[in-house]
């Protein structure tokens, strides 16, 4: 493993005009005082998980069928999505919403997450958990694994499609967490973001319709989840993207969900721009290099860092450049060389490697002896 020296510096970010919208579109929710009633409320930046709104966020509850956020997850990233699926027993007739599927009917895998996340399938998340996992609970030890990886660790799976468990639970943070990973995937982007979608397998052949309205009710819905139980209330997972910033938020037992998500949402893109900190091929320190034709090397950024920032606030943030103890020529241009974090409120909030801007050269020998006696002779 590489050692690591950091160096620290502040820097603030002051954003001192009020953001405008050039449409007019948004209603100007008041600053910080946004109607909630809910159990749970997150809403979340996706790039760096900066929480803009919270409302009891840390609170375990049911969480009906977002759950399916973590089943569609799993299965785009472990299965092979044109792999048909053979319906076991364990899958037909599940209670609740459903795909109807048929006792040893063959679709493949893709159809059953468009099942899944458009008109919440329940028993389509069987089929999915016995066939990526080989049962519900070899499925569910996998969610759990994966949750724990993405830090919801007030989180607990047992089934795949949010039916009621009472060792079934989530919090809005940690669900908030696991939704802005899943929407990086491109896969499930375009799956949530579906309004109809159309499966033809053999004679039988479903066109389904998402049950989430945000999608064609608010400018920029782009997903994700509607989830229902006696015991979770009403559940949404929503995101939406406008000029740059993808938002996702929750919402667990609420009764006015669709309503509620407009309104923080509305609050998000208002209340908040993104400001680019450091943009990709900045040089953003120099180090020194042992055993090359030059002895400092710039490194530059290799990715953007954009944060929100609040209107009218002044933001502090903390970088930290970390570059491995010693750097020996030869360094090929390009070559990653270091990492730098940035930091708020003792929180890592983005991260970009540092890579070499320019190659060094090793020194010939002839040329450091050279160099070793003019030092001497001055």
């Amino acid at each position: 493993m590489k050692q690591w020296t950091q160096r620290m510096t502040a820097v603030l970010i002051a954003v001192l005009a009020a953001f405008a919208v050039s449409n007019g579109a948004l209603a100007e929710p008041e600053r910080d005082t946004v109607e909630v009633s809910a159990g749970g409320a997150v809403l979340m930046d996706v790039r760096t998980h900066k929480v803009l709104y919270a409302k009891t966020a840390h609170e375990k509850l049911p969480m009906a069928s977002t759950t399916k956020v973590m089943t569609a997850i799993l299965a785009i990233e472990t299965g092979k999505l044109d792999t048909l699926v053979t319906i076991p027993k364990e899958a037909y007739g599940v209670e609740g919403s459903s795909m109807y599927l048929r006792l040893g009917e063959k679709i493949s895998l893709r159809d059953l997450v468009y099942g899944l996340m458009l008109i919440s399938g329940n028993d389509a998340a069987v089929a999915i958990a016995v066939h990526v996992g080989g049962s519900v609970a070899g499925f569910a030890a996998l969610m759990n694994e994966k949750a724990q990886a993405l830090g919801a660790l007030n989180t607990h799976f047992v089934t795949p499609n949010g039916l009621h468990d009472p060792d079934h639970y989530t919090t809005a943070y940690d669900l908030a967490l696991i939704a802005s990973y899943a929407m990086q995937n491109g896969t499930f982007r375009e799956i949530v973001g579906t309004t109809y979608y159309r499966t033809e397998t053999g004679e039988i052949t479903r066109t389904i319709k998402n049950k989430n309205k945000l999608l064609w009710e608010y400018e920029g819905g782009n997903g994700v989840k509607t989830g229902y139980t006696m015991a979770a209330g009403k559940c949404l997972v929503f995101a939406a993207e406008r000029e740059g910033m993808q938002l996702v938020g929750v919402l667990l037992n609420c009764p006015d969900m669709f309503p509620t998500a407009k309104r923080i949402l509305d609050y998000g893109f208002t209340a908040y721009q993104p400001e680019t900190l450091v943009a990709a091929g900045d040089v953003i320190a120099r180090v020194r290099v042992s055993g090359g034709k030059k002895n400092a090397l710039a490194l530059a950024a290799k990715q953007d860092i954009i944060i929100l920032v609040k209107d009218g606030a002044v933001t502090t943030v903390r970088t930290v450049v970390k570059v491995a103890e010693r750097i020996h020529a030869p360094i090929a241009k390009g070559e990653i060389v270091g990492l730098l974090e940035v930091w708020e409120d003792g929180r890592l909030l983005a991260q970009t490697e540092l890579f070499a801007s320019e190659p060094v050269e090793p020194t010939a020998f002839p040329d450091y002896l050279e160099r070793l006696f003019r030092r001497w002779s001055v």
